[in-house]
């Protein structure tokens, strides 16, 4: 069965917000803890071995920001590998990261012990670590944002503090620290890659939080870049300084390699500068985590994965019962296992899902689903989803039968909780059963659906032209009711001015749609459109019917049966072939202004087509000026459009003069009473409204 549709989280992260939390949950284990585990078989290697434990994870970062940008949904991976391999996976998939998720927060928080003992030898860290944890699940109630702007904080210090390591190190540098340096072989140079290869998986984990994330097709990819380009340095360099400073003797199995390197570069002051920096990090890695491992609960539930109450949200907007289960899994963690080995062994969990979802991206491209449009694809595709399919196994192999058992284990309790649980309640299959059309019976047409459902909320990318589609658009107003078969008639005879085909073809196809049911109808709006062959752009038909028009179709929501309905707004929507995505994207814009609050009285109230084309275009997007001598428009009269500076981006898109509607040209001379209908971005738009109002 299909969900009912659920309360969207609120949309609260920012691109720096982005960058942070995929950041600070990637420079904790794997820069303070994990150089001085690595060079046991590294030698002077190290900075090789971090770089390539980068290579395996570019795969699957590439195909985690397509799937982000085009379905950005909480519970990332497990939502990805569900729509796509069907729910058994994703099942696997959501407990498993889960599970992975809170064993590595339980993890970091106890990672903090090594650099407090430094200082505090006696100090009892699990009373510590449970406090922290308790800390940051408060604040993960307050909401995404306050979360957020925790993580923002504190990679900004820890940033600023790795500067300074870095700037004071690089001078400090001993060249004769890197002779024979290969000399322990390629061998244990891979080895040690498969170890130091957790330390840039956080990265990714960004993708559970992406229905929270503002404008996601551009603050994901950038954000994920950015903080793995950011990882890569400070790796580099700062083992690069750890190597050429500490001898080899005595960074071979330290733990604290950071603070070590801090006492040769600045003394007992860089030992305490470093360490802060130490616990910053471990402490953003735990709050990352935290904030990402509890929407997996939510996501899960949202799918009758999970029992019902995970769904419930606070007064925040946050999943409240989702962050308790998370923070108190958490803390028995702390309390009863040792989270330090088993966290290690949860790596390689995140390998094969890492595999899964190269995979996915290679089912969901082939299934052809129209409304998949992401807003950043892969590379090299399917070269790359290849490689990150074949390279993590590689990987988990070398690192023995331990973390393997772990990972089957992880895997039968989620097929076990499917079966027994999540399998009488989901009929969803995943877009693998798009790929093979033999199997038709199972395929989930939903999935096209909830895609469709996920464009509206992402709304119209920058080069979309809707606002040109509709204010170029024909209008008709209709006073008398008539039959939904006469509106397409008229309409048809506009739009065949604009393609080779004929009036009666074009009419055809509107009503053979509609009868099988590829119109959507609902809330007195009424959406028939077609994409045609050899159409230079696409092209719009708005009705307004004061009395109603009577529509038959075929309603979708009831299983295809006949319906019928008396709509008040009709949009005939045509596009090219060539753009499916962006066809879909309009229709959804046009579904979501009309969902809008005072979107029906705006259109019932307009007095004319200017005005109802000003109501379909949002008005952060739209501003309607009547030059008149009384006012500061005043200023306009008498002067030719292309003499007037509008702010950029900003056109003048219909000229209302005397009750008749003029295409506006450059050399068109403004007169007292003139209404201008300008569209343009919403900065544009806000200088308009303060240099006229």
């Amino acid at each position: 069965m299909i969900s009912k549709k659920h309360k969207p989280l609120k949309k609260e992260l920012s691109l720096f917000h982005v960058y942070a939390i995929a950041a600070g949950t990637t420079l904790s284990a794997g820069f303070f803890l994990l150089p001085g585990l690595a060079a046991v078989e590294s030698g002077p290697a190290l900075p090789l071995v971090y770089l390539i434990a980068a290579i395996p994870l570019i795969p699957a970062m590439f195909s985690i920001v397509e799937l982000a940008t085009a379905m950005p949904r909480a519970g990332g991976v497990y939502y990805f590998l569900d729509r796509t391999l069907g729910p058994m996976i994703g099942t696997i998939g959501g407990f498993g990261t889960w599970a992975a998720l809170v064993l590595k927060v339980s993890f970091a928080l106890i990672g903090m012990g090594a650099y407090m003992k430094l200082f505090f030898p006696e100090i009892e860290i699990i009373p510590i670590a449970i406090i922290i944890a308790l800390i940051l699940g408060l604040l993960s109630l307050f909401g995404a944002q306050k979360s957020g702007r925790l993580q923002s904080l504190l990679v900004s210090a820890l940033i600023f503090i790795l500067l300074l390591f870095i700037g004071g190190g690089v001078p400090e540098i001993n060249k004769i620290h890197f002779d024979n340096f290969l000399a322990s072989g390629w061998n244990s140079v891979f080895s040690a890659a498969g170890l130091v290869y957790i330390s840039y998986v956080g990265i990714t984990k960004i993708a559970s939080l992406s229905e929270e994330v503002k404008n996601p097709e551009r603050n994901i990819p950038l954000g994920i870049f950015l903080a793995l380009g950011t990882a890569i340095v400070i790796y580099l360099i700062g083992t690069t300084i750890m190597v050429g400073v500490i001898p080899m003797e005595i960074l071979k199995g330290d733990l604290t390699p950071v603070a070590t390197a801090g006492k040769y570069i600045f003394g007992k002051t860089g030992v305490i500068l470093f360490s802060v920096a130490a616990l910053f990090a471990f402490i953003s890695v735990a709050n990352g985590g935290t904030l990402s491992a509890s929407r997996y609960p939510l996501a899960l539930s949202r799918d009758h994965l999970l029992p019902r109450y995970f769904l419930k949200l606070s007064k925040w907007g946050t999943p409240v019962f989702s962050i308790l289960a998370t923070v108190t899994t958490i803390v028995i963690i702390l309390l009863l296992l040792d989270p330090t080995g088993i966290a290690k062994l949860a790596s390689a969990f995140q390998l094969m899902v890492f595999s899964f979802i190269c995979l996915a991206v290679i089912i969901i491209r082939e299934s052809k689903l129209e409304a998949y449009d992401p807003g950043f694809k892969s590379p090299l595709y399917p070269w790359m989803q290849i490689s990150g399919i074949i390279l993590p196994f590689i990987l988990i192999f070398q690192m023995g039968m331990m973390p393997l058992l772990f990972s089957l284990g992880l895997i039968s309790i989620g097929v076990l909780w499917y079966l027994f649980y999540g399998k009488s309640k989901v009929v969803r299959t995943g877009a693998i059963y798009h790929l093979f059309e033999r199997l038709g019976r199972l395929r989930y047409d939903g999935l096209d659906t909830e895609l469709r459902g996920i464009l509206k909320e992402k709304g119209l990318r920058e080069n979309d032209p809707f606002d040109e589609i509709v204010t170029r658009s024909y209008v008709i107003d209709l006073e008398k009711k008539k039959s939904f078969e006469d509106v397409v008639k008229n309409a048809s005879v506009w739009i065949s001015q604009f393609i080779d085909q004929t009036s009666t073809e074009i009419e055809n196809l509107f009503l053979e749609g509609t009868r099988m049911g590829a119109t959507p109808v609902t809330h007195g709006i009424a959406l028939p459109h077609l994409r045609l062959k050899g159409l230079q752009q696409a092209e719009m038909v708005i009705v307004r019917a004061a009395e109603g028009v009577h529509i038959k179709f075929r309603n979708p929501l009831t299983d295809f049966e006949e319906d019928e309905q008396d709509v008040h707004a009709i949009f005939f929507l045509i596009s090219s072939e060539k753009d499916p995505t962006q066809h879909l994207r309009i229709l959804a814009q046009i579904a979501g202004r009309v969902e809008e609050e005072g979107f029906e009285e705006e259109w019932r109230n307009a007095v004319d087509e200017q005005e109802l084309k000003e109501a379909l275009i949002h008005e952060d997007r739209c501003l309607s000026i009547i030059v008149d001598a009384d006012e500061k428009t005043a200023s306009l009269i008498g002067k030719a459009l292309k003499e007037i500076r509008f702010p950029e981006g900003c056109l003048v898109a219909m000229l209302r003069r005397r009750g008749i509607t003029i295409v506006p040209k450059g050399n068109t001379v403004l007169e007292d009473g003139d209404r201008l209908t300008i569209i343009g971005e919403p900065k544009g738009m806000k200088d308009l409204k303060k240099q006229f109002d």
